[in-house]
C-alpha cells in the first residue's frame, strides 16, 4: 500500500474560499494509493477548535466548536449554519464542549447528545446532555450524567451509540490516575447508559455505568461493522493505544502502560486481570478521532480504522485482523501538513472529513495558519490513468530535515509537544527552557527531574506551572544524556556536556529526595 504526494497546491486563504462548491474547490493536494488518485479539498475555514464531527441525517457535517457552538456545514458550498450556543460551557484549556454522538433512528427519535465541560463552586465538572432536533434547532435539553469530576487535561469526552442504541461514552482520569482502577469513580472509564440517563440492566456491575476500566485520556471511539467497540487512548510519556473495549474489561492504567514489558509492571501481569492494547506508539502521537472506513470508494482503505492525530499532526490508517485484537498493516498520511487533526469522520460515498485543531491550547510550530481551523475533505477520484511523478513517500513518520542529530530528533519526539520546538513552553501549562535555572543548573538535580517526572510542577518549584511533567525512566542512559545536552546548548547556549554514565549514577541513587529543586 505505497502512497505517494505528487501534487501540493497553496493553502486557500481568501475570504472566498471559506465556501468552495464541491465540484470547482480548489484541489489542496492529491495523492495516490495503489493505484486510487485521491483529491484533498478545503471544505470549510474560520472554525475555532472543531473537536466532534460527524456526518448528519441531513447529509451535512454537523460539529461542535471547543467554545460551545453547535453547527452544521453544507459540504458542498462551505456554508455554516448554527444550531445552538450551548449554556453553561465553560472552556478553558482542553475544556469546553466537546464530544457529539447523533442517534441513528433520527425519524422517531431525532436526538442529538453532547459532552461539556461547566464550573460549580469553582470546581471543573462534565456533563452529558440530550438535545431534540426540531426545526433547525436543538431543543428541549434533559441531563443525562452530571457532575462527573474534571480537570484542566484528561477529560476524555468522546461519545457513540451503540449498536443496541445505549450510549457509550469515554472519561478521563481527570489527572488522577487512582480514578482509573475504582469502579466507584467515574473517571478513567467507558462508561454505558441508556438515552434516558438509566443503567442497563446488563452492565458488568450492577446499577454502574461503568463498562470498562482502567483508561488515562479515551479520545477516540468507534464501533466496527460487525459491532467491536475501537479505542484511542492517550498514552503519558510512552504508550499511545488502539484498544478493543469489552464489557467488564480492564486496560491497566495506572498499573500498566501499553503491553505488561517492563520490569515494574510485571509484578502486576497476573495479579489483575489485565487486557493489553491492540497497538501502541511509543514515543507517542496523541491519537484523537477514530472512525472505521467501510466503503469501496477507496479499495486500499476498505474495513480499516481512521485515526487523527494531535502530536504528530498526521492521519493513520489501520488495518485489524480478522479478530479485531491486532493492527496488521499501519500506514502514514498528511505527516505535519494541516497541523493537529482533531477528529474524522465518513459520509455514506465513502468521502473522508477530517477537522484541525490549530486553534486549540497547543498549537504546533507555525501554527495556526490564517485558514485554521478548517475541515478537510479526502475523496476518492478514480484510479491512476496517466503518467504521475512521484516525490514523496509516506509510509513511515517522516523526520524533517532539519532534524539531523539524534538528541534534536529525541527531543522532537518527547519534549516538543509541550516545551515546543523553540523551548519557550506554554504560558501557565508547560515552563520554557530558556534561560532555565534547572536545565542550566547542576546535572544531577536536572537528571533525576527528567528520571523522576513531576506530579506537581506549581508545588514543587512554587512557579505558575502547574501541569505534571511524566517520568521519561523508560528511556536509555544515552538517550536522556542526548535530550539534556541538545536542550542545554540549544536554548540556554551551555556546552556543557551531559553524559550517559551521569545519568546511569543519578538511576543507581534513586532514593534522593524526588523533589530536591533549587528555590
Amino acid at each position: 500500500m505505497r502512497f505517494y504526494l505528487f501534487v501540493m497546491a497553496s493553502f486557500c486563504v481568501s475570504a472566498g474560499c471559506h465556501t468552495p462548491h464541491q465540484n470547482d474547490a480548489p484541489v489542496d493536494m492529491k495523492l495516490l494509493l495503489d493505484s486510487t488518485v485521491l483529491e484533498i479539498t478545503t471544505v470549510a475555514t474560520g472554525l475555532e477548535v472543531p473537536w466532534e464531527i460527524a456526518w448528519g441525517p441531513d447529509d451535512q457535517i454537523w460539529i461542535t466548536e471547543q467554545k460551545g457552538v453547535v453547527s452544521k456545514i453544507n459540504p458542498g458550498t462551505g456554508h455554516k449554519k448554527v444550531l445552538l450556543n450551548v449554556p453553561g460551557v465553560y472552556k478553558e484549556r482542553t475544556l469546553g464542549l466537546l464530544g457529539m454522538a447523533i442517534y441513528p433512528d433520527f425519524d422517531q427519535h431525532p436526538f442529538v447528545f453532547f459532552v461539556h465541560t461547566f464550573l460549580k463552586d469553582s470546581s471543573r465538572y462534565c456533563r452529558v446532555i440530550r438535545y431534540t432536533y426540531l426545526k433547525d434547532s436543538l431543543v428541549a435539553p434533559l441531563v443525562l450524567l452530571d457532575n462527573i469530576p474534571g480537570n484542566t487535561g484528561h477529560n476524555g469526552s468522546r461519545i457513540t451509540i451503540t449498536p443496541d442504541k445505549k450510549l457509550i461514552m469515554s472519561t478521563g482520569d481527570a489527572l488522577d490516575g487512582r480514578n482509573a482502577q475504582n469502579i466507584y469513580s467515574l473517571n478513567g472509564k467507558i462508561l454505558r447508559i441508556n438515552i434516558d440517563g438509566t443503567v442497563p440492566d446488563d452492565n458488568p456491575f450492577p446499577g454502574n455505568p461503568v463498562w470498562s476500566l482502567g483508561h488515562r485520556n479515551v479520545q477516540g471511539l468507534v464501533y466496527s461493522p460487525e459491532g467491536m467497540l475501537f479505542s484511542s487512548e492517550h498514552g503519558d510519556a510512552t504508550d499511545d493505544e488502539i484498544n478493543r473495549i469489552e464489557k467488564g474489561k480492564n486496560y491497566g492504567w495506572p498499573i500498566i502502560q501499553g503491553h505488561c514489558d517492563r520490569e515494574e509492571e510485571k509484578m502486576y501481569c497476573d495479579s489483575i486481570s489485565f487486557t493489553n492494547p491492540i497497538k501502541s506508539w511509543t514515543p507517542c502521537i496523541a491519537p484523537a478521532g477514530l472512525d472505521y472506513y467501510y466503503s469501496k470508494a477507496i479499495p486500499e482503505w476498505e474495513n480499516t480504522l481512521l485515526l487523527t492525530t494531535l502530536k504528530n499532526s498526521s492521519l493513520h490508517v489501520l488495518k485489524p485482523d480478522a479478530s479485531g485484537r491486532m493492527i496488521a498493516v499501519e500506514r502514514v498520511f498528511l505527516d505535519h501538513i494541516y497541523g493537529r487533526l482533531r477528529d474524522v469522520c465518513v459520509s455514506p460515498s465513502g468521502d473522508i472529513y477530517l477537522s484541525t485543531s490549530n486553534r486549540d491550547w497547543n498549537p504546533g510550530e507555525g501554527f495556526p495558519k490564517e485558514p485554521d481551523d478548517r475541515i478537510i475533505r479526502i475523496a476518492g477520484k478514480g484510479k491512476k490513468s496517466y503518467g504521475l511523478s512521484s516525490n514523496r513517500s509516506s509510509d513511515t513518520l517522516n523526520i524533517p530535515p532539519s532534524l539531523t542529530n539524534r538528541g534534536s530528533s529525541l527531543y522532537t519526539s518527547y519534549c516538543a509537544s509541550c516545551h515546543k520546538e523553540n523551548g519557550e513552553g506554554i504560558n501557565q501549562d508547560f515552563p520554557p527552557l530558556k534561560k532555565s535555572n534547572i536545565v542550566n543548573g547542576n546535572t544531577k538535580i536536572l537528571v533525576s527531574v527528567v528520571l523522576r517526572g513531576l506530579t506537581d510542577q506549581g508545588a514543587t518549584t512554587k512557579s505558575p506551572y502547574t501541569q505534571p511533567m511524566p517520568s521519561f525512566s523508560f528511556l536509555e542512559d544515552e538517550e536522556i544524556a542526548k535530550i539534556l545536552t541538545y536542550v542545554r546548548a540549544k536554548f540556554n547556549n551551555n556546552s556543557n556536556e551531559v553524559t550517559g554514565k551521569e545519568v546511569e549514577a543519578v538511576r543507581k541513587n534513586m532514593n534522593q529526595p524526588k523533589d530536591a529543586l533549587p528555590k
